[in-house]
């Protein structure tokens, strides 16, 4: 009787032969976006998984530099479209450090409010999706009642209820009146009992629990190497958050803690992130009592704001002002340079690396999305776990699709 021999190649053939391959998404209802996972399964067991990232050829960043610094903030507001104003923020948040615009004082405060609406929005739908998908239906209600309380801020605030396109170089699109600041206090006296009634619903559900403790590890030294930001390195113990450590608008004059874990997990991210919207609530409720009153852009002077309709229509400087920067080939200097800034976004570190010539359109964009990254995190997370858990960890992850082929 003979034993045949296998080299390794067909030892690798016959392996694979017992394995079988999954295509998850690109449209799933548990994706929530366009993305793609190819799964290699031993039965319900994830061996490997290949994330695809090109669905959406979208072109942000190229568009970035064919638009002026004021035109594109309407497409980076598309980039995480559930949180668009936080997009924003770190685009003018960039390009006002190139300019070296030092913003009003109320203008800081109201950009860290609509950035921290933002954030509880954003981390509601991450949250209430993530038990929906293991069958949680109620919480998600929940959750998604409140970001229409938001909604309505965005469209007092700006006129337009998704994508607000509220942020302007050296300032702001409009002020704050009394009725966005109404709207802001309904949030506000509304967030504690919609907190609650996920907090019972979920905290202590088993099959939740079971779902999400355990699952998906991410271990402190991964995600440091990874470059992983956010809540999700923060569930894994990396205690950085750029509003600390490295401050801007008015964070360091607000009192709030970084909430962080060290197990690593769906259940840690998830707390993680049902911590943050506390303390953004606690921000918020700190920088509207202490709003200050003043002027929400830069002072006309600098040549960099767009004035208002009524600067504009009364005054002959408003109106030169208005032409030079709205009229093409003309606008403001900016100086020969390139940079790097960063936010603390709902998902991680958002930031934008601009090359200026010369002129008020980018010669180069690009940007550092968290989501981009933490995709790149997900097939050593799910490797060894089963079918189901896929799920599980893509809902913790809260990957945003327009974050990805940009």
């Amino acid at each position: 009787m003979s034993t045949e021999i296998l080299d390794e190649p067909e030892l690798e053939t016959q392996a694979r032969q017992a394995t079988w391959t999954l295509n998850f998404g690109p449209q799933h209802p548990a994706t929530h976006t366009t993305l793609r996972l190819i799964l290699e399964l031993d039965g319900e067991r994830v061996l490997k998984a290949t994330p695809d990232i090109g669905y959406l050829h979208s072109g942000f960043e190229k568009l970035g530099e064919h638009l002026s610094f004021n035109q594109y903030v309407t497409i980076a507001d598309r980039k995480n479209y559930i949180s668009p104003p936080m997009n924003e923020v770190a685009w003018h948040h960039a390009v006002e450090k190139l300019l070296g615009i030092e913003l009003t004082p109320r203008c800081q405060y109201i950009r860290v409010i609509i950035s921290e609406l933002a954030r509880i929005s954003d981390h509601l739908l991450c949250t209430g999706a993530a038990a929906l998908d293991l069958g949680a239906f109620t919480a998600f209600l929940y959750a998604f009642n409140l970001r229409e309380l938001i909604y309505d801020v965005y469209e007092e605030m700006s006129g337009y209820r998704f994508h607000p396109g509220y942020t302007r170089v050296g300032g702001l699109l409009y002020d704050f009146n009394d009725r966005v600041l109404s709207r802001i206090h309904s949030v506000l006296a509304s967030f504690p009992r919609v907190y609650s009634d996920m907090e019972k619903l979920l905290f202590r559900n088993r099959i939740f629990l079971d779902r999400v403790r355990g699952i998906g590890v991410l271990s402190k030294a991964d995600a440091i190497a990874c470059s992983c930001s956010g809540p999700i390195a923060r569930a894994s113990g990396v205690t950085y958050d750029l509003r600390k450590d490295e401050p801007y608008l008015v964070y360091p004059e607000l009192d709030f803690t970084v909430p962080y874990s060290e197990e690593g997990d769906c259940w840690a991210r998830f707390m993680v992130r049902m911590e943050e919207m506390r303390q953004s609530h606690r921000i918020i409720r700190q920088a509207v009592e202490a709003l200050p009153d003043g002027p929400v852009n830069v002072p006309i002077a600098e040549k960099f704001p767009l004035p208002d309709k009524l600067t504009t229509y009364n005054s002959m400087e408003g109106l030169i002002q208005h032409f030079e920067l709205i009229m093409p080939n003309r606008g403001f200097e900016t100086p020969r340079d390139e940079l790097y800034a960063a936010v603390e976004a709902p998902n991680g570190e958002l930031g934008y690396y601009l090359v200026a010539d010369g002129s008020q359109t980018a010669w180069r964009v690009r940007t550092r999305p968290p989501s981009f990254i933490h995709f790149a995190v997900f097939p050593r997370m799910i490797q060894g776990h089963l079918l189901a858990d896929v799920v599980a960890v893509l809902g913790s992850l809260n990957i945003i699709a327009a974050e990805l082929d940009r």
